[in-house]
């Protein structure tokens, strides 16, 4: 597993970024979340939140998420493939053929039920912001997934959309960059950035806060 200190040998950035929110800034991220549509569950530590994110998925629901390291920590991500609780639509994606199949995992992909991943900022303003290399998890995030269950550590939580562009860019880049090079051999890359200020659908969006700092 890759750690801050792979890419931030002098502890200055995770001191900075990776460091759990204190109750007030919590409790004002969460009003201001639920203010903008979406469901807020705060979550005391990493457990809990595993319970929680799992008891809101219905059995046999079609479940898709993106890579995350922060559901990969939890056990989320091994619930979901391997329990058979589940119609988990990530290992049907990876096994299908690249070039003859492009438009059926195109397709899977953007419209699950229920689509569960992270952000890596929220702001005390109710605004998450997420990046991708790829932006596959976006779409649904924004639009395509029935609902959206996003699991987000006290650490990512920064006081406006300019900081959490900088969160970004500073520091959950470099973690994801180097996870990629480890795990895939290639470099990430910021290409894509979803801001996500209102939920119009009552119940799309829950955002599970867990005390605790967690993924990138």
């Amino acid at each position: 597993m890759i750690t801050e200190v792979e890419v931030d040998p002098d502890g200055s950035l995770t001191r900075r970024w990776g460091t759990k929110a204190d109750d007030v800034g919590v409790k004002t991220t969460m009003a201001a979340l639920e203010a903008n549509g979406m469901t807020v569950i705060r979550a005391s530590d990493a457990a809990e939140a595993k319970r929680i994110v799992l008891d809101l998925i219905p059995d046999a629901s079609q479940v898709h998420e993106g890579a995350s390291q922060t559901l990969d920590v939890l056990g989320i991500t091994y619930e979901i493939e391997k329990s058979g609780r589940y119609a988990a639509l990530r290992p049907r994606i990876w096994s299908m053929d690249r070039e003859t199949e492009a438009n059926e995992i195109r397709r899977l992909g953007a419209a699950p039920d229920v689509m569960l991943g992270s952000v890596h900022a929220v702001t005390e303003t109710g605004s998450l912001l997420a990046a991708s290399m790829s932006g596959s998890q976006l779409g649904p995030y924004v639009s395509g997934a029935g609902r959206v269950i996003l699991v987000v550590g006290t650490q990512k939580i920064v006081r406006d959309i300019e900081e959490g562009l900088l969160r970004i860019n500073e520091y959950a880049y470099r973690l994801e960059d180097a996870r990629a090079q480890a795990a895939y051999g290639i470099h990430s890359a910021v290409n894509k950035v979803v801001v996500i200020n209102r939920e119009i659908t009552p119940g799309r969006i829950t955002v599970v806060l867990v005390d605790e700092a967690l993924g990138f």
